[in-house]
């Protein structure tokens, strides 16, 4: 593959990924690794409509060889498999020779008995209030409490705005995405006294026009990383996160958040549906769609369910 045409794919995919709603972080990230596997077939001499599960495979052992984690190889792969996708779709290639690759070599990760497993981390209760509890500064207490309370996705939070909030009614106005349906997400009395404490606090650090609600020490939107870098520091801190671990059930995300509180709220005994609707999920049968949640019960439900820290 030549240069030319190497930029001619990356900048369809970039619209198509685009067309399909993706963020703006999302899409440069897609066309990064997109990037970096043109590169890889330029040195093979192989065209992009070549590709089989030989270059695939001699691509994982290459990238294995540069002491990526199966984790980083996973989310690889899984923007190959969308690029792939794309080019099925648009006829370009019979069919998607990434995804067999995936499933046979990127999807799980061994464990010690040579059995392969993947878990995400899900902390108890009681592990999420020490983790909370230990979180001195407002601003990083209200995300955590925000994320694991809310079940929301790191972007959603990110995108919240001070006039999102309504402190009366325990909710959160999100903006609308792609990925999902309901906006409406709740909040209880101890979400609600770390949210009063941040934003008490925010009033020393915001710029004029700044209306995200979470910003940083400059005064501006905060990002994606140094959200995750908080998450990290503190779960680290009090033994909830490995970083020299490559076994994801040894990591503490962001993402674990979601977990717990989906997984908690399951446990406490609130209904399926309910758990949906604030998780945003995208409704898979087309009876969902005239399916509607009264959204008084779905607080008091969220109310009823959601597990309390003694924050």
């Amino acid at each position: 593959m030549n240069e030319d045409e190497a930029i001619g794919y990356l900048q369809k995919f970039r619209r198509d990924c685009e067309l399909r709603g993706m963020s703006h972080t999302s899409v440069l990230s897609y066309t990064s690794v997109i990037r970096m596997f043109a590169r890889f077939l330029q040195s093979k001499g192989v065209r992009v409509a070549e590709v089989d599960k030989q270059v695939l495979r001699e691509y994982v052992r290459h990238l294995q060889e540069r002491g990526l984690s199966f984790k980083t190889l996973g989310y690889i792969f899984t923007v190959l498999s969308t690029f792939y996708e794309m080019l099925a779709f648009e006829g370009e290639v019979a069919s998607n020779p990434v995804a067999v690759v995936r499933k046979r070599y990127l999807t799980r990760y061994k464990n010690g008995d040579g059995l392969f497993s993947e878990t995400r981390k899900l902390i108890s209760v009681e592990e999420m209030a020490m983790l909370v509890k230990s979180i001195t500064q407002e601003r990083e207490r209200a995300i955590i409490m925000l994320l694991a309370k809310t079940g929301v996705r790191r972007g959603e939070l990110l995108r919240m705005e001070v006039g999102d909030v309504d402190l009366d009614a325990g909710s959160i106005m999100l903006k609308p995405t792609a990925k999902r349906t309901n906006r409406r997400v709740f909040f209880d009395d101890e979400t609600k006294d770390c949210l009063v404490k941040w934003l008490r606090a925010r009033e020393k650090y915001a710029v004029p026009g700044c209306d995200a609600l979470f910003i940083s020490e400059t005064g501006r939107r905060l990002d994606r990383n140094r959200t995750r870098d908080f998450v990290l520091l503190y779960a680290t801190k009090v033994g909830l996160h490995d970083p020299d671990s490559d076994r994801l059930e040894d990591h503490f995300t962001p993402h674990c958040c979601r977990h717990w509180f989906t997984t908690h709220l399951m446990r406490s005994g609130m209904p399926r549906e309910h758990v949906q609707e604030l998780r945003g999920d995208v409704r898979s049968e087309a009876v969902d769609i005239y399916y509607h949640i009264d959204p008084e019960e779905l607080r008091k439900s969220y109310l009823a369910h959601i597990p309390k820290l003694g924050i």
